[in-house]
């Protein structure tokens, strides 16, 4: 029997294992502390315990760490930016204001003590002139040294149940949630001139970033995220071409330059983008959500870009917290039958995401388990 770190490297280099892997996502990849007892944090809750533990003994992990950053010397950040952190009615808010330009901007998000996740209540830029203003920033405002050590240290922690991944955000990702999703929608269709100068500007401290993290720390996964901003319904696939195909393939060159894998996050619909995804070179993609929430069987990706990438994921949270295990049990089967089937690099069993709450059902747990049984126990 192969280690978990063993299946998941052999799966990413395309090589044979000996059953397919299953991965929680967030669930073990996130970096979580269940014994700080801060009132934001839903992982200490005693719901959560049980499912924590099952991820650690009997998944495949894959810790999912952004990189250290710490500011270059030159770094001209604080001449422009000021945060603001403060509680109001139980719910912590941050707000960011920018001055540049003769302007000032700013942008505010809630973090709730019930909900693993920030909203943003406003978005930085609001119309052309800011962007405008942005644009004025100086580099060296985005000028930062990255330190893989603990990502070394959590790797070396971890032995032979899993691997570390590094996860970043790609030049679209960086620009688009700059704006309010209606907004930026339109801005990325009307200005197309205007959005790929603030692609470039994000470009370059990425490209930069990404060459001296695939340097440092080489052989490793990447999540990059951010595609999905460009694919359908947000932008015809036209505009995938332009503003992820063009941005995003370098940091897929670089990372593969120093032996690295690849991966491509995006939801949704895939269809019509998939050929452009596996024509930037990514080793593999996530999640690959079925119908209805995606546009595509797994079992045609498998038969169309298996023998391209690996496939990570079809498993959607919402029928973890939401179909009654004998249907669940159904949903899973499917799912791998269609992943391992054929030709094809390599099937990871993986959900779309996680639940952000603090309850975990009895029926949530059981799925979670189901995917722990069945993979485990998969003859093929």
């Amino acid at each position: 029997m192969m280690t978990r770190r063993e299946r998941l490297m052999a799966t990413l280099r395309g090589e044979p294992v000996d059953r397919p892997a299953v991965n929680f996502y967030e669930i073990g990849g996130f970096d979580v502390d269940p014994s700080d007892s801060d009132e934001f944090n839903i992982y200490n809750s005693p719901d959560w315990q049980p499912l924590l533990q099952l991820a650690e003994e009997q998944t495949d992990l894959i810790r999912q760490r952004s990189v250290a950053m710490k500011p270059s010397p030159g770094n001209c950040r604080d001449e422009f930016f000021t945060t603001e952190r403060y509680t109001e009615d139980g719910s912590r808010f941050t707000r960011t204001t920018l001055r540049v330009g003769g302007r000032e901007m700013t942008r505010l998000s809630r973090r709730s003590p019930d909900t693993d996740t920030d909203w943003t209540l406003e978005h930085l830029l609001k119309d052309t002139d800011d962007v405008k203003a942005y644009l004025e920033l100086p580099d060296e405002v985005f000028a930062y040294e990255p330190d893989v050590t603990a990502m070394s240290a959590e790797d070396e922690k971890l032995g032979d149940r899993g691997i570390v991944m590094v996860d970043t955000g790609d030049p679209l990702c960086a620009a688009a949630e700059l704006f309010p999703m209606s907004d930026y929608t339109i801005f990325a269709l009307t200005e197309q001139e205007l959005f790929h100068r603030l692609l470039e500007k994000h470009a370059r401290y990425i490209y930069e970033g990404t060459e001296k993290i695939a340097r440092a720390f080489p052989g490793h996964l990447w999540r990059i995220y951010g595609p999905e901003y460009a694919a359908e319904p947000y932008l015809p696939p036209r505009l995938f071409e332009q503003y992820v195909v063009k941005y995003t393939k370098p940091m897929v060159e670089i990372i593969q330059e120093y032996g690295g894998f690849a991966r491509i996050h995006c939801h949704g619909r895939l269809r019509a983008v998939l050929p452009m995804i596996a024509r930037m070179g990514a080793a593999a993609i996530d999640p690959i959500e079925p119908p209805p929430q995606g546009d595509v069987e797994l079992a045609d990706v498998r038969r169309e870009y298996g023998p391209e990438m690996v496939l990570f994921g079809n498993i959607e949270v919402s029928d973890i917290e939401n179909l009654a295990p004998a249907d669940f049990e159904k949903v899973v089967a499917k799912s791998l039958r269609e992943g391992t089937d054929g030709q094809g690099r390599g099937f990871v069993l993986m959900p779309s995401a996680c639940p952000i709450g603090r309850e975990i059902t009895a029926r949530t747990m059981a799925n979670y388990e189901t995917m722990v049984r069945l993979a485990t126990g998969f003859a093929g």
